[in-house]
């Protein structure tokens, strides 16, 4: 959510934004109404409740000193008192309209965000390794795995529907490697690992900016509870309501944590194999900043380092996108986007995200700090992919296969794997 001293001092920069981004700027003028009107009525308010306050005290004065109310008091406490009655459902109305209308307002992006209707206007950042080169041609990685017994896709869609799959043996043993491995690398970084939720209250989906852009994209409980995407709802969620010192920040969280997406506008793409799956399990890193922009860029920059870093370990090759603003979250100020190589493809698949809000999301959850001077501020948020299987896990397949039709497992992968390479049994 935005300051609405924002939206008041730059109402035109606020509606750009939304044209950037594909959504209808005609909110901002509809915050801009009711919000003069929410001020106009909390002033009669605080009016009328001073009255009734300074009534209270000359009746109180006259008991006190042992005399009885002037009717002239009575009277008078009686009417403000049915003024208020009357006024302050109105402004309890009012309150719940601002806020409706304040959550669809959506967040600025940053200077250096390229403007874009769609995925046609992101940028390449940079290209990273090498493209590998074989002597055979390459198999899909679901064909390869489906031979080593690695994924049964077959069964899976029978028992629980289309883009469902069963790892087996060494596809799962590989799979956990992996996720084991960059939750080391950032715990190594200073993050602590934990377990989330992955059904949450509709708060935590409004709070992080999800809601209520993307509800038709999340599968929802009969108690109306909701199935997350990302580990980044409760991690981002996790302080919601409470303030922080400023000596607690930055706050380095990740999390691990199966995740759910409908993929509704995903209908015909990606059928084969296991890029695109309504179940996936994920490590996520979280941060928490101080509200500092300069700050928050730098971590950004390492949180995509730390997702690079992963990658080159791995040897895959790879290229960071600049996301334009049609093609990012209504509540992100910059995203960049990294896709890794798929041989079989011959091209490159996004893989990892990483995304700054500013205090977008903080003042939606309403987590704060207190600064050193002794101010109130809200934090600022970043949250970034660190590995998504099993997309992810499809690419290792996919670049480390040989012309026998093994996989030869990443140095850094096979402490955890017991061997070099996955072959037919």
């Amino acid at each position: 959510m935005l300051d609405i001293q924002l939206i008041r001092e730059n109402p035109e920069l606020v509606k750009k934004a939304c044209e950037n981004k594909n959504l209808d700027a005609a909110v901002v003028d509809q915050v801009l109404v009711i919000d003069a009107k929410r001020r106009d009525f909390m002033v009669k308010v605080e009016k009328l409740r001073a009255e009734s306050n300074l009534n209270a005290k000359k009746i109180k004065e006259q008991v006190f000193n042992g005399g009885k109310p002037e009717p002239e008091l009575v009277e008078a406490g009686k009417k403000v008192k049915e003024e208020l009655k009357n006024l302050e459902p109105e402004l309890k109305a009012i309150d719940e309209e601002y806020l409706n209308l304040m959550l669809q307002v959506p967040n600025v992006p940053a200077e250096d965000t390229p403007v874009g209707k769609d995925e046609s206007g992101n940028i390449v950042v940079r290209q990273v390794g090498e493209l590998p080169k074989y002597d055979f041609n390459p198999l899909p990685h679901h064909e390869l795995m489906e031979k080593l017994g690695m994924l049964d896709t077959k069964r899976a869609v029978r028992i629980a529907g289309f883009r469902a799959y069963f790892l087996k043996g060494d596809g799962l043993l590989l799979e956990q490697a992996l996720l084991r491995y960059a939750l080391d690398i950032l715990m190594r970084e200073g993050f602590v690992p934990m377990s989330v939720p992955v059904m949450v209250n509709k708060e935590a989906m409004v709070g992080t900016g999800y809601f209520p852009w993307g509800q038709e994209d999340h599968y929802k409980t009969q108690d109306d509870q909701i199935l997350t995407g990302t580990a980044e709802v409760a991690l981002t969620a996790y302080y919601q309501g409470e303030t922080l010192s400023e000596k607690d920040l930055p706050v380095q969280i990740a999390g691990i944590s199966p995740c759910f997406r409908r993929e509704i506008g995903a209908h015909g793409k990606d059928t084969a194999g296991v890029v695109r799956v309504h179940q996936f399990t994920k490590v996520e890193q979280v941060v928490y900043t101080v509200a500092d922009e300069e700050v928050t860029r730098e971590w950004h920059e390492k949180m995509t380092g730390f997702s690079e870093a992963l990658l080159k370990d791995l040897g895959l090759s790879y290229q960071v996108l600049g996301m334009c603003t049609g093609d990012m979250g209504a509540g992100q100020r910059k995203k960049y986007d990294i896709e890794t190589w798929f041989p079989a493809q011959k091209k490159y698949r996004e893989t990892h995200s990483a995304s700054y809000f500013n205090d977008f999301q903080a003042r939606r959850l309403n987590i704060r700090y207190q600064a050193k001077d002794g101010s109130l501020k809200y934090v600022y948020t970043l949250n970034n992919t660190m590995a998504a299987s099993p997309r992810l896990l499809a690419a290792i397949v996919e670049n480390y296969q040989t012309a026998e039709g093994n996989i030869r497992i990443p140095e850094v992968l096979q402490p955890y794997m017991g061997k070099e390479e996955i072959s037919v049994k």
